[in-house]
């Protein structure tokens, strides 16, 4: 077949992946679509793929991602002619331990949230339903009906006939070797085959590599953070009388099961991984299997073979060993790529990438299409990879851990303990001289509570309370009652400059960004249908910069989002996060402790509450922010990296005088909530419209012209959907993370959307969105409410406004 000298997009990779991007662009109306393999379509790692196809994920939209593929894929036999092998056998997942079966409880509260049927069952009625396993030692385990198994090749190779079928150009054995860029667009892509070259001119670039999505990321000027592991799985001989099963999952034993042909085939994510690949991925790769390491399985085999004692009497048909591609914190790659404007990536699938291409397939197309996200895809959003976890031995230090991680007890707040270290703020060493005991966040060490003298300094986690759940109890109570002090460093910092920096900005924000020099503005980024993009404050530091501060996690995809609106404006753009530390000093008497260290005024007067100004601490200089995120008085003290050290010493040698207390991150979360106070990526999101956020205060009705503007209004005519409400259980014991189902007189109708324990409330407390078309604010309050919490369901007080200071009134005292 003849390649195209030009395309509107071509796809790089040949794969389910690659196959499903192709189908969908296609079923879009998209032609010019070119779909090249270097090899054979499904050589890499779809081949060996295990085929299960499951609904749940950890969040609704990646669960509405895997529903689609599960029924797209019962229908491309009819569409096209080929079978995918597609099956409904249903899961089951057990569990061996009590803190195991809780997880899988609240997995199965948030399944019903997110209309997956589901079914928790006992452990007798899990050998109703698999008969041959050993259920002497379990605790319990859940059903879910439509879960199935599939044929991965045949999946992939009936989406690129249907491709095809539309129009859409898939060739093998064209090796992609490089890109041509112009700025911040590929123009070409390089191709060759074993008897000729060429170049494809594009619009578009679609990375859909596989393990080699790293490289490819590369060649088109992108970080794409991924590295393949071993994965290991045996299908044993065949087996007289075995009938069809359901897929199993044992993850305290690491292993998954499924009927195979009448033979069982036997899988393991095991603790500790074997990265692959280091020097690259040999060019002859086709198709191969991995050296067997039967040493490496043998304790999973063992497991097995107690798990499942007929194992003991059947061979050994196959041991298999195949690379996989895992991404530092096992969420694929979906989306835009940050560094260039018309270069996307599906790639990095963790081993769920059959159940996941068809949805992500559908969802890049859709985002390709409209240039803007069809709902929340945030857990897999390529911006949110920071630019140093491409480093190759970053990638290899964390891969060890997050295959294992996939059948690893979930519990909440659970950190990596791979590839730690590499981005401390300039408090680091202070703050661990004093117990401090840390989270990671986008690389950041982030001091999460503090061990009191004496207590081990690392986490215990579980379900229940934690043992550091005291320990941040007190921290909330030192910020509410007397003062505390946090590290807000790794907070991003943006420096937007220049003569149309006003403009500028307010074009892209919801608020009214022409206010005095010190003021701080709060404000969302919106897109056309006026939903969340970034969740920000603005401070304007002259007549023509600002400081735009942003969430950690977030601060790539902000800075991005504001490039990409910039046009021709005379701005500058600036990441200075690194270049000044911030220590939040929060509490009713965080003004006596600033005053106690200034000559500098701190009353309403001179610094009212959202506004800035530049004060001496010691010796040193800083500016002080006076904002919150706790709801209670205080500032943010930003220093230069150089006198950080000096400012936090100074601080607290004052502070420990009147019992101010260090806080960490869990502190400022269970404050945050119970003031009400949103948390982007979980609370709002791209496809949350800022009215029913709750957050119109933050839009300046009378601008002419900002994103979002149009749909704002509209909304404003037609009423509110839904609207975000705050609860609280009644009952002090329960615990709330997210997703936990909301029921409303007894039906289910949303899901929460975070949840931490309220100390000052006394309960969990909880955000979520409620369905309120045509209702008041009244009706939505007269209703009864509860939250279900691993089956449970539990009574909860329901508002509208924040529950603790609901004029925050302590916040300007």
């Amino acid at each position: 077949m003849s390649i195209p000298s030009s395309a509107r997009v071509v796809i790089v990779g040949g794969g389910v992946i690659g196959a499903s991007v192709a189908y969908h662009l296609t079923r879009l109306g998209w032609k010019d679509v070119v779909l090249l393999e270097r090899k054979q379509f499904c050589s890499g790692t779809t081949w060996h793929a295990a085929g299960l196809i499951a609904q749940l994920r950890a969040t609704q939209n990646m669960t509405r991602l895997a529903k689609y593929s599960q029924e797209l894929y019962g229908d491309l036999e009819a569409e096209t002619g080929l079978s995918t092998g597609f099956r409904r056998v249903g899961s089951i997942t057990v569990a061996l331990t009590a803190e195991r079966h809780e997880e899988i409880l609240r997995q199965a509260s948030m399944a019903r949230a997110f209309g997956v049927e589901v079914e928790p069952i006992s452990p007798g009625e899990v050998k109703a339903r698999y008969e041959h396993l050993n259920c002497d030692d379990l605790v319990g385990g859940v059903y879910l009906p439509k879960d199935g198994q599939g044929d991965p090749s045949n999946i992939a190779l009936a989406m690129i006939r249907g491709a095809k079928a539309r129009g859409a150009v898939a060739v093998e054995r064209i090796k992609v070797t490089g890109m041509q860029r112009v700025g911040r667009r590929v123009t070409g892509v390089e191709w060759s085959s074993a008897d000729a070259t060429g170049v494809i001119a594009c619009d578009h670039v679609a990375n859909c590599g596989g393990m080699w999505g790293h490289e490819v990321g590369r060649m088109a000027g992108t970080n794409v953070p991924l590295h393949a592991c071993e994965h290991f799985y045996i299908v044993s001989d065949k087996i007289p009388g075995l009938a069809q099963l359901p897929v199993l999952r044992v993850p305290d034993e690491c292993a998954y099961y499924k009927e195979d042909a009448g033979s069982i085939l036997l899988g393991a994510f095991e603790p500790n991984a074997k990265p692959w690949g280091m020097k690259g991925i040999p060019d002859s790769f086709e198709f191969d299997q991995l050296p067997e390491d039967f040493d490496h399985f043998e304790p999973i085999l063992e497991w097995a073979v107690n798990r499942m004692p007929m194992l003991a009497e059947a061979g050994i048909q196959t041991f298999f060993n195949g690379p996989e591609s895992f991404t530092p914190d096992d969420a694929y790659h979906l989306g835009l790529c940050p560094e260039m404007d018309n270069v996307w990536v599906a790639a990095g699938f963790n081993s769920i990438g059959i159940q996941s291409a068809g949805g992500a397939g559908m969802a890049l197309a859709e985002w390709m299409e409209s240039g803007e996200k069809p709902f929340d895809l945030g857990d897999v959003d390529i911006s949110r990879m920071q630019p140093f976890q491409g480093n190759r031995h970053y990638l290899f230090e964390r891969s060890k851990e997050t295959l294992g991680l996939l059948y690893a007890d979930h519990f909440p707040y659970r950190q990596k303990a791979t590839a730690r270290g590499l981005r401390r703020t300039p408090f680091h060493e202070h703050l661990k001289a004093r117990g401090a005991v840390f989270g990671e966040l986008a690389g950041w060490e982030r001091a999460n509570w503090f061990a009191d003298e004496g207590q081990e300094p690392d986490y215990r986690h579980s379900w229940k309370r934690q043992n550091w759940f005291a320990n941040a109890a007190r921290e909330h109570r030192a910020v509410r009652e007397n003062v505390g002090l946090y590290d807000m460093s790794s907070f991003g910092k943006l420096r937007v400059e220049g003569p149309d920096a006003e403009r500028f900005l307010n074009h892209v924000a919801g608020a009214n960004l022409c206010v005095p020099v010190g003021k701080i503005v709060y404000t969302q980024f919106l897109n056309t249908r006026a939903g969340i993009e970034a969740d920000v404050t603005i401070t304007r530091l002259s007549e023509t910069a600002f400081l735009v501060v942003t969430p950690a996690a977030t601060r790539l995809a902000d800075e991005t989002w504001l490039r990409r609106h910039l046009g021709t404006q005379q701005v500058v753009i600036t990441d200075v996060t690194s270049g000044e530390a911030v220590l939040a000093v929060m509490g009713p008497n965080s003004r006596r402790l600033l005053e106690a260290v200034s000559p500098n005024t701190f009353t309403n007067d001179a610094n009212p509450f959202g506004t800035a100004q530049t004060v001496e601490i010691g010796m040193g200089l800083a500016r002080v922010h006076r904002v919150t995120y706790v709801g209670e008085l205080g500032w943010e003290v930003y220093a230069s990296a150089d006198m950080a050290a000096h400012i936090f010493e100074t601080l607290w040698e004052a502070g420990e005088g009147m019992g101010a207390k260090l806080c960490g991150m869990h502190m400022m979360d269970s404050c945050r909530i119970e003031k009400g106070f949103r948390h982007f990526g979980h609370d709002i999101t791209c496809e949350d419209h800022v009215l029913e956020a709750g957050l119109g205060f933050a839009v300046a009705r009378d601008k002419p012209d900002f994103i979002g503007r149009e749909a704002v209004l509209r909304k404003r005519e037609a009423g509110l959907e839904r609207r975000l409400v705050q609860f609280r259980l009644t009952d002090p014991e329960p615990l709330l993370y997210h997703a936990e189902p909301i029921l409303r007189d007894g039906e289910v109708v949303g899901h929460l959307t975070s949840g931490s324990y309220g100390h000052t409330l006394g309960g969990a407390v909880g955000l979520g969105y409620v369905p309120c078309p045509g209702e008041t604010p009244a009706d939505v309050l007269s209703s009864r409410y509860e939250i279900e919490v691993a089956g449970a369901r539990i009574p909860a007080e329901a508002s509208l406004k924040p529950m603790y200071d609901p004029k925050s009134e302590r916040v300007k005292v």
